[in-house]
């Protein structure tokens, strides 16, 4: 009903940036909130940053001051924004949005495929 289909990963070195989008599409009546989180080989998923419609945005301490999250809600797009990356950012990052649906309505939490950043020292 819900796919979140993401973009912008790959490789850079450190010091640099990276740019993730997130898009989501189908029967889609509105988008509460949307996040990135990020999973690190022999890890667990973690919270990266989320935002609500009305933009309010939560970030994980790690990336404060370096990672940016916004959000346009007429394209039901969430991005990242990750600059001065790390070698402990590497991971494979996670779209992750709550959404009602139409026909019939639901609350779905949906999970985007991954997208791999990897960071170079």
């Amino acid at each position: 009903q819900v796919q979140l289909v993401e973009s912008g990963g790959g490789s850079v070195q450190a010091g640099g940036s990276l740019r993730l989008a997130c898009a989501a599409s189908g029967r889609i009546f509105s988008i509460n909130v949307m996040g990135w989180y990020r999973q690190a080989p022999g890890k667990p998923r973690e919270l990266v940053s989320t935002i609500t419609s009305g933009g309010s945005t939560n970030d994980a301490d790690s990336v404060k001051g370096r990672f940016t999250i916004s959000r346009d809600n007429a394209k039901n797009t969430v991005y990242l924004q990750m600059n001065s990356l790390k070698p402990e950012d590497t991971a494979v990052y996670y779209c992750n949005a709550g959404v009602i649906t139409t026909n019939p309505t639901r609350y779905l939490g949906v999970w985007g495929q991954g997208t791999l950043v990897t960071v170079s020292s």
